[in-house]
């Protein structure tokens, strides 16, 4: 069988983008159990409450919910267990700086995807918006819009 090429989107996670200021991405592999891998190639995950965090020097990802693999038997796994994140110490000590500082920054897991094969998450150095922060963001969006569909007015000749 041929090894899978390129990147296969599983899951993503919208209102993370809507509720967190990015600031940096990292990308990092799962430990997964076999009956895992198999769900997750159905697509049947959700990152909806998932968080990462620091657990004995290691960087874990809490809250993922991978459903039970369908044709699995006593051999499936808990759907909400935590699973041990894959990057190199130098990415966990600079991550586990950056979140032990105090300035208010999290790790927020942004979208699920399979590279060339293997389980990949995208991980998000993130600090939190305020309500008004959300308002003004949008706002920009709309003016953004509307700039562009002007423009769009006046390069067809219908001003």
């Amino acid at each position: 069988m041929a090894k899978e090429q390129g990147r296969k989107l599983i899951a993503s996670n919208k209102k993370a983008r809507h509720d967190y200021a990015i600031l940096k991405t990292y990308e990092a592999g799962l430990v997964l159990a076999g009956t895992e891998v198999k769900s997750l190639r159905e697509g049947r995950a959700s990152l909806v409450d998932a968080f990462a965090q620091e657990h004995e020097g290691e960087i874990m990802l809490y809250g993922l919910h991978i459903a039970e693999y369908g044709y699995g038997s006593w051999t499936n796994h808990v759907p909400r267990r935590t699973r041990k994140l894959l990057l190199h110490r130098v990415e966990i000590a600079k991550i586990l700086s950056q979140l032990r500082d105090g300035n208010g920054l999290t790790l927020v897991p942004l979208s699920m995807y399979f590279s060339n094969g293997w389980a990949k998450v995208e991980l998000g150095m993130a600090r939190g918006l305020k309500s008004y922060d959300k308002r003004q963001v949008m706002a920009e969006r709309d003016a953004q819009k509307e700039i562009a569909r002007e423009m769009g007015r006046r390069l067809k000749g219908r001003v």
